[in-house]
């Protein structure tokens, strides 16, 4: 009800000033139409009191129209703002739930040929459970943390599988204090896992490398995958990547992703951290 009255009383003032603006020209119109004058000049013959109080009367509408116009653009840039926000968390909520329902399934097979393991998973999905709903949902987390959250996947990966691996992570950073959008790097990584060692029977690798040097992050992973059950359709995974790229650091990221042969390879980075 308060809403429809606001609205009522809104409608009633955009009126009053809208018929208060179109007056002078109603005037000149008039005083044309009914004279054999060319032209007319607006106030002319009115005593100077009340030329003035026009003239103010009319600055003040059009500080009123100014003040509208603020109030509107205001208005627009915090829907968009509320917009970017409410897309991210969607986009947000996407990661990992291949990865999640895979380590459960992989737990269920586990508590009763091997409890110690099973528990031990537990406690490392827990861990990554929580950074994914608690820190997953900030804007910033500290690139440290990222990282940790990145080996903890890689090492349920490794008690998740009954084959060699070859992985490599090796990071180099000059500054623990680096703030970075959570849950990026992620995508790459599970992108690897599943396009590509979970295809794969024998000599399966993924090699990371991580560098953070002059407020700039540079992510580069490499790993091979089976060419004859190659999906040439775009993941949602790397779809999702893109656009929270392009959210948060539009014109300050590079993603670039290449396939060679048997070979996958992308490359993240990021700069003005």
């Amino acid at each position: 009800m308060k809403h429809l009255l606001n609205r009522k009383y809104r409608l009633i003032l955009t009126i009053v000033l809208v018929g208060s603006a179109l007056i002078p020209i109603i005037i000149t119109a008039y005083e044309i139409l009914t004279t054999d004058k060319d032209s007319v000049v607006f106030l002319e013959g009115y005593h100077p009191i009340v030329s003035s109080l026009i003239i103010a009367y009319y600055i003040f509408l059009i500080g009123l129209g100014v003040l509208w116009i603020i109030k509107q653009l205001k208005s627009y840039v915090l829907l968009k703002g509320e917009i970017r926000k409410t897309e991210l968390m969607h986009l947000k909520s996407q990661v990992n739930p291949h990865f999640f329902f895979n380590m459960l399934n992989n737990l269920y097979g586990l508590v009763d040929k091997d409890s110690k393991k099973a528990q031990e998973l537990i406690l490392k999905l827990s861990d990554m459970m929580r950074y994914s709903i608690y820190e997953g949902q900030k804007d910033t987390v500290l690139l440290s943390e990222e990282i940790d959250y990145l080996k903890n996947y890689i090492e349920l990966h490794k008690m998740r599988y009954h084959k060699t691996i070859d992985i490599q992570f090796n990071v180099d950073i000059d500054d623990n204090d680096y703030q970075i959008m959570p849950l990026l790097f992620i995508i790459l990584l599970e992108n690897a896992f599943k396009h590509g060692v979970e295809n794969l029977r024998e000599n399966a690798y993924v090699y990371i490398t991580m560098s953070a040097k002059h407020k700039q992050v540079h992510f580069d992973i490499n790993n091979n995958f089976d060419a004859t059950l190659e999906d040439k359709q775009e993941g949602i995974g790397l779809e999702n990547l893109k656009r929270r790229l392009e959210l948060v650091y539009p014109k300050h990221h590079d993603l670039l992703i290449s396939k060679t042969n048997d070979m996958f390879n992308a490359q993240l980075t990021i700069s003005k951290l």
